[in-house]
């Protein structure tokens, strides 16, 4: 494979929702939530969870999603993905070869790639992936990232691929306008969400958030 199999792509929002246990959820509960509230796109991230729980969430969710019209991509485990009837998986740069991820999950799968450089986003794009994440742009986050790659970088990255940016690390509703404009479709956002007081009013409100027309 030469080139993605969605060059016009379009991501079906520009908030990206993570369903994580970071903020204590149970990951089916917190995906109804976000769901509830109009995520259309969200990632089903559960590191520490055994496979079998893994694939049971997975599942759910999944369901859920197909009530809502929303996508699930799950992250890592293209496994679980495929046997959830996930939409697509997404992989890290240490994670299943993305040539791999697209055997086992076939041509009609959303394969995202981490990337944290312009030639691994250059990369990514010639491999045949529908999207990149990359990141992390601020630091702390989730990941308490100490050396973040920032908005300058970003902006290098949407000059070197067609490819729809999916950015994350540190970004919070405050800093999302600042993101999209400097180049990303979309805004992955964990610890703001999932911490909040109240987690569909901060859905809602990041869903309001949009590219600026020109960039």
């Amino acid at each position: 494979m030469t080139a993605s199999l969605r060059a016009n792509m379009q991501l079906p929002s520009s908030f990206y929702a993570i369903v994580d246990t970071a903020g204590g959820h149970d990951p089916i509960d917190l995906a109804r939530i976000l769901l509830g509230a109009g995520a259309r796109i969200m990632q089903l991230r559960l590191k520490n969870t055994a496979s079998r729980d893994f694939l049971a969430a997975a599942r759910a969710i999944v369901a859920l999603c197909r009530q809502h019209g929303a996508l699930l991509i799950v992250n890592d485990r293209a496994d679980i993905a495929k046997l959830a009837g996930a939409d697509g998986v997404h992989v890290g740069q240490d994670d299943l070869p993305l040539t791999d991820a697209r055997a086992l999950m076939g041509p009609a799968a959303i394969i995202g790639v981490s990337t944290h450089s312009v030639e691994q986003a250059r990369v990514a794009e010639v491999g045949g992936a529908d999207y990149i994440g990359f990141g992390a742009i601020y630091s702390g986050g989730l990941k308490n990232v100490p050396n973040a790659q920032g908005l300058e970088r970003l902006r290098s990255v949407r000059a070197a691929v067609a490819l729809p940016i999916v950015a994350i690390g540190g970004i919070t509703g405050a800093t999302m306008p600042d993101v999209l404009a400097a180049g990303a479709d979309a805004a992955a956002i964990i610890t703001d969400v999932v911490r909040a007081t109240d987690i569909p009013a901060k859905v809602r409100t990041l869903l309001t958030i949009t590219p600026p027309v020109a960039r």
